[in-house]
C-alpha cells in the first residue's frame, strides 16, 4: 500500500507525534511505502523531525506551507502538494491539521486518489474565536469533509463537536485513540530520584506538572492564579512547567508579581524522549487547556501511574474519570482547580490509588501499534469498498 500523510508542520506536539508514529509503523510493521508531506517547522515549538526525515519513509518539505492564512502561499502549497501526490501515486492520502488537512484533501480529491482520510486532532473552530472566524473555519471544514471518505477523531468529543456544527454526518466518523510508546511511561518512575534532583526538587516536595506549549488558550495563567491557594494548603507544592512558547516572559512576570517564583520551574523546550522522565518526577499532572482534542499528556501521566486534574473540555472526560483516575473541574473555575490540586497534594494514598487505576485502564488502548493497526484497517475497508473521489 502506498500512503501519503500530509500535515502543516512537524513541530513538537500531539498531532505530530501521532503522524510520525503512523508513518513509522506503516513502513516498519506493515511494509507500506510511505511519504510524509509537511511545511517547515520553526519557532519556539521546536521540530519533531529533521529536514531529512527518519529514513523509514520519504519526506517532502513544502517551504510555502504554513499555519497562517496567506492566499498566495496557500495556492503555491496546494500546487506543490498536488505535484508530489501526482508523482507518488498513493492509494491513500491521510491528512492532519487545519491547513494541511484542507489543502491536502483538495489536492487528493482533484487527482482522484482512491482513499482520502482526515484525522481530527482538535476542531479548528472554537468559542474563543470571533463569530466571523468561527463561521469561516466551520465552513472550511464542512467543505473539506465532502472531499474525503472518512474522518477519524482522536476522541468521541471531537466527533460530537463536528457533528453538532454540521461538518459531516456521524456515520462518516470513527474514533481511534492517539498512540504513544507506552513502555517508556510505565517505566517512568525508575529514575524518579535522579530526575527530581536534576530539576532542583527536594524529596519531600509535591510536584504538580503541566505539559503544554506556553501559548494562548493553554491555561497557564489560570494555574498561576490557583497556585497561591495550593501552596497555602500544601507548602511543599511545586509546579513544573514543561514546554516553551511565546508567552514565557509574560508568565514569568505573572509569577513574579504573585510572589511565587520559588514554587515554579520552567524546563523550556524538551524533546519528546525526555517527557517520560519528567512525568516520573511529578506527583500529579494538571491540564488547564481551554480546548484540546485529547491532550496526550493526560494518558501519558495516567499510564505512568500519576493522577490528573483537568479542565472538563473536549476529550478529557474520556480518560479523567472523577474519583477514579483524577478530577475534572469546570474551565476557568480557579477555586475548584485549586481545591482539586490541594486535595491531591495532601493525600498520598489518594494519589497512588488514582494513578494505579489510570495505569490499569489506559496502558493497552494507547499503544501506538494499536492506533496504526486500527488506522490501517480503515484504509483497507475503504479500499475494499471501492470508494472513489466522486463519492462523498
Amino acid at each position: 500500500m502506498r500512503v501519503a500523510h500530509i500535515i502543516t508542520r512537524m513541530i513538537i506536539g500531539g498531532a505530530q507525534e501521532n503522524t510520525l508514529f503512523s508513518c513509522q509503523d506503516l513502513a516498519q510493521e506493515h511494509g507500506d511505502t510511505v511519504m510524509l508531506i509537511s511545511g517547515p517547522s520553526s519557532g519556539p515549538e521546536g521540530a519533531l523531525l529533521g529536514e531529512t526525515g527518519s529514513g523509514e519513509f520519504q519526506l517532502s518539505l513544502i517551504p510555502s506551507l504554513c499555519r497562517a492564512i496567506h492566499p498566495w502561499k496557500d495556492w503555491r502549497s496546494y500546487r506543490a502538494i498536488k505535484k508530489q501526490l501526482r508523482s507518488f501515486q498513493p492509494d491513500v492520502v491521510h491528512t492532519h491539521s487545519a491547513k494541511g488537512g484542507m489543502l491536502g484533501r483538495l489536492a487528493a480529491w482533484s487527482l482522484g486518489v482512491p482513499v482520502i482520510v482526515h484525522t481530527v486532532h482538535g476542531a479548528p473552530f472554537h468559542p474563543y474565536q470571533s463569530t466571523l472566524a468561527r463561521s469561516f473555519f466551520r465552513r472550511c471544514e464542512k467543505y473539506a469533509a465532502r472531499r474525503c471518505h472518512k474522518l477519524i477523531s482522536v476522541a468521541d468529543a471531537m466527533t460530537d463537536q463536528l457533528v453538532q456544527a454540521g461538518v459531516a454526518p456521524r456515520e462518516k466518523f470513527c474514533t481511534i485513540k492517539s498512540g504513544m510508546d507506552v513502555d517508556c511511561f510505565t517505566a517512568a518512575g525508575t529514575r524518579r530520584d535522579q530526575s527530581r534532583q536534576s530539576l532542583g526538587f527536594q524529596p519531600e516536595d509535591i510536584v504538580i506538572g503541566k505539559i503544554a506549549r506556553l501559548f494562548h488558550l493553554k491555561g497557564h495563567d489560570d494555574l498561576v492564579r490557583a497556585a497561591a491557594s495550593v501552596v497555602r494548603n500544601q507548602p511543599r507544592a511545586r509546579f513544573l512547567l514543561v514546554g516553551d512558547g511565546i508567552l514565557r516572559n509574560s508568565l514569568e512576570q505573572q509569577i513574579e508579581q504573585a510572589g511565587l517564583e520559588k514554587y515554579f520551574t520552567f524546563t523550556g523546550l524538551v524533546p519528546p524522549g525526555e517527557i517520560p522522565s519528567l512525568i516520573g518526577a511529578m506527583d500529579m499532572l494538571v491540564h488547564t487547556s481551554l480546548r484540546e482534542g485529547l491532550a496526550r499528556a493526560l494518558p501519558q501521566a495516567l499510564i505512568a501511574g500519576k493522577p490528573v486534574v483537568s479542565y472538563d473540555v473536549d476529550g478529557a472526560r474520556e480518560v479523567v474519570i472523577p474519583g477514579e483516575t483524577g478530577f475534572l473541574v469546570p474551565p476557568r473555575d480557579i477555586e475548584s482547580l485549586a481545591t482539586a490540586l490541594s486535595d491531591l497534594s495532601i493525600d498520598p494514598s489518594l494519589r497512588e490509588k488514582l494513578g494505579e487505576e489510570g495505569k490499569r485502564r489506559f496502558t493497552e488502548p494507547f499503544r501506538h501499534q494499536n492506533m496504526t493497526r486500527h488506522i490501517r484497517e480503515v484504509y483497507c475497508q475503504l479500499l475494499d469498498g471501492g470508494n472513489g473521489a466522486g463519492e462523498g
